[in-house]
């Protein structure tokens, strides 16, 4: 998909003024990034998702994001929320003889200011223990997707406990929920769809935040999870029960504040080809043709790479410049050219 939409909206959002025009001339001198931090960032697999461990593990990641920081780059950070908005949903199920539950776009908002705090309290002790005062500021982002979008007709994205056959049913009559069998895990599961982001609803105060001259002192963190779903719907957006892609909704933030370095955190050190097995092949330097060549060969599956690969090629036939994949223990490192994977167009 060419996010050709996204930026349309973008540029005829924008006036261009002489303070729009001193804004562009300091960004040429400052180094940027857009920053998607991966699920493992907040919670490992296996943990319990207490505050105390969430908070540890945000710690970690965030020392080296903050190093980052203070090797003179500003960022827009972007981050996962599944096991966070699937703990919401479980308290919905669990309390909702007593109170209401909330849909899934208001669950999606509720996770992005639950985890939009938590980056903001271990990021700002990381920047002080690096000597810096940035202010670290969390922006509740929607995203708008397409009401067409084929995915609302074929819901694939599990959410949510696991149901018996018999509460299959029931839900489905009740609630009209899809839902699928899990044969592994032995239960019936709602899936939901996970539509392509369009663009950003506030994307011009994210640009304005990150870019914002010679005083600019804001870290800022938006589209969280994917960031809330909305449609325009008789002249206003409407939340819709959807989820989207963190890291294709990475892609069209960066589109859509033209910023030119992507950054992907994952829990592996770069991309390779046939992972997990014998002839596993790291992918150090690559241009965007031998990617999309290698993704259409079945590298990438969309359980794990797939849509980090997805995002990267999008990104860059929108005007981006490069894109990293690596983990964060090697992002200092990564941005030098000596680890992770890079892709430019």
């Amino acid at each position: 998909m060419q996010l050709v939409a996204g930026s349309t909206v973008y540029r005829q959002g924008l006036n261009t003024t002489d303070k729009d025009a001193k804004v562009s001339r300091y960004r040429g001198q400052m180094k940027t990034a857009v920053v998607a931090i991966g699920g493992n960032a907040v919670l490992r697999a296996g943990e319990e998702a207490t505050i105390e461990n969430q908070m540890a593990n945000l710690r970690r990641t965030c020392s080296h994001l903050a190093r980052m920081i203070a090797n003179g780059y500003d960022m827009v950070l972007t981050h996962g929320n599944g096991p966070q908005v699937g703990n919401i949903l479980l308290q919905n199920e669990i309390c909702r003889q007593d109170v209401p539950a909330m849909p899934l776009d208001v669950c999606v908002g509720e996770s992005q200011g639950q985890l939009g705090y938590m980056i903001q309290q271990a990021l700002t002790e990381a920047l002080r223990n690096e000597g810096l005062n940035k202010v670290v500021t969390c922006v509740l982002t929607r995203v708008v997707v397409d009401p067409d979008d084929p995915a609302f007709r074929n819901p694939t994205k599990p959410i949510g406990l696991y149901y018996t056959e018999e509460e299959a049913v029931e839900l489905r009559q009740t609630r009209g929920w899809a839902l699928v069998e899990d044969i592994k895990r032995g239960g019936y599961r709602r899936v939901v769809p996970s539509p392509d982001p369009v663009s950003i609803v506030e994307r011009s105060a994210i640009r304005r935040l990150v870019f914002g001259g010679e005083s600019q002192a804001e870290v800022v963190i938006a589209a969280g999870g994917g960031g809330i779903p909305v449609v325009m719907k008789n002249g206003r957006y409407e939340g819709v029960e959807a989820v989207i892609d963190k890291d294709l909704a990475a892609c069209v933030l960066a589109c859509d504040i033209q910023e030119k370095l992507l950054i992907l955190l994952t829990d592996v050190d770069r991309v390779y080809l046939n992972y997990g097995t014998d002839q596993a092949t790291p992918l150090d330097h690559i241009k965007i043709e031998e990617l999309e060549r290698y993704k259409n060969e079945g590298h990438f599956p969309l359980g794990s790479m797939g849509p980090k690969v997805q995002a990267a090629l999008r990104f860059l036939r929108n005007g981006g410049e490069r894109v990293i994949i690596t983990s964060p223990e090697l992002l200092e490192t990564a941005l030098d050219g000596k680890s992770g994977t890079h892709i430019t167009p």
